[in-house]
């Protein structure tokens, strides 16, 4: 997908180049003393012809792009009606919550666990992203993650509950919301806009209303592709709030400026942080991934506080993210004694 992209944007761009080049020949021809032997009027018109249809190829093309992104960042495009597979302690709140200073509302998916209605218990949290891909086919771009599904199967065999918040992805504007950086390509990165949502707006909301772990060693961020890119900004940006990330088949390719940000801001050495990338989603997926490891080891990092994990068969998809969903999680909330 990557390819696709490239290729799309350098097509872009050639077209771009093509109908400059008509539009020069056209003002030529329009401005010099040209005589109807040399010149006919019926070149001028195929030339102007030539030139609109150029011009919507290059709209064509942007537009091709644009899809391309939506499509390899999982944007949620409801096409035909599936049957829902979210089982029963997944709901999906009432209320609405506006992303201050954009203009948009979002939607919250919540995971509860198994014991919650019948105890008083209060319990870890976990904030992911794409929460239309995470508990529900009917819902999901290309298959879900089955969260609930892996969480409610921990719950019997390890006897660890958490609270999962899903937030709906902003479909045409994901890859925006998602970049706390401008790209010369994407436009505007508006991820900081969108972590502060979560911490300001989110959380607190959560917290009063569910009974939550609220410190930092119980709340953790998730999250796959772009999702897994901003989950390591936030993590770095505001380790006062997350303590623990999971960082899946991480964009890591969009902008240098997170390696500037991981080696000029380490964690506290008792974050926990895994990583993962599979050999089938592109050699720049893992290499960019491995590298990141060896960054934050290198920033003295303890290795037992971070995982990275090279898939040979991994794939760029929601099957491999809910493959490796429960060994993240067991990892992250030190649960390996209960399994």
């Amino acid at each position: 997908m990557r390819l696709l992209i490239k290729k799309t944007l350098i097509s872009n761009h050639l077209t771009a180049s093509i109908t400059v080049f008509h539009i020069i020949v056209i003002l030529y021809l329009v401005t010099i003393n040209y005589s109807t032997t040399m010149f006919p009027k019926n070149v001028i018109i195929f030339t102007i012809l030539l030139c609109f249809l150029s011009c919507n190829d290059q709209k064509k093309t942007t537009e091709d792009t644009k899809a391309a992104i939506n499509t390899e960042e999982q944007e949620v495009v409801n096409s035909a009606k599936k049957p829902s597979t979210a089982q029963a302690n997944v709901v999906v709140l009432n209320k609405e919550f506006e992303l201050p200073g954009l203009n948009r509302t979002r939607k919250i998916r919540l995971y509860l666990p198994p014991s919650y209605t019948t105890t008083t218990n209060k319990y870890p949290v976990i904030y992911m992203h794409d929460a239309q891909n995470l508990f529900d086919d009917a819902t999901s771009y290309a298959g879900e993650w089955g969260v609930d599904e892996s969480l409610n199967t921990l719950a019997s065999s390890a006897n660890f509950e958490v609270i999962v918040v899903g937030i709906d992805n902003g479909a045409e504007n994901r890859t925006n919301e998602m970049s706390p950086w401008d790209h010369p390509d994407f436009g505007k990165g508006e991820g900081e806009v969108y972590t502060n949502f979560i911490i300001n707006t989110i959380k607190p909301y959560i917290d009063a209303n569910y009974r939550t772990l609220s410190d930092k060693e119980n709340t953790a961020i998730m999250g796959s592709s772009m999702g897994g890119f901003i989950s390591h900004y936030a993590a770095y940006q505001h380790p006062e709030v997350f303590g623990k990330v999971g960082i899946f088949s991480p964009s890591y390719w969009f902008s240098d400026q997170v390696f500037t940000l991981t080696k000029n801001k380490p964690l506290d050495k008792n974050h926990k942080i895994y990583l993962l990338a599979g050999l089938k989603e592109g050699s720049e997926m893992s290499e960019n991934t491995q590298r990141m490891y060896d960054e934050i080891v290198a920033a003295s990092h303890p290795k037992e506080n971070i995982q990275v994990f090279i898939d040979p068969e991994g794939e760029h998809n929601e099957g491999f993210w809910k493959k490796h969903f429960t060994k993240a999680i067991v990892w992250m909330f030190d649960q390996h004694q209960n399994l």
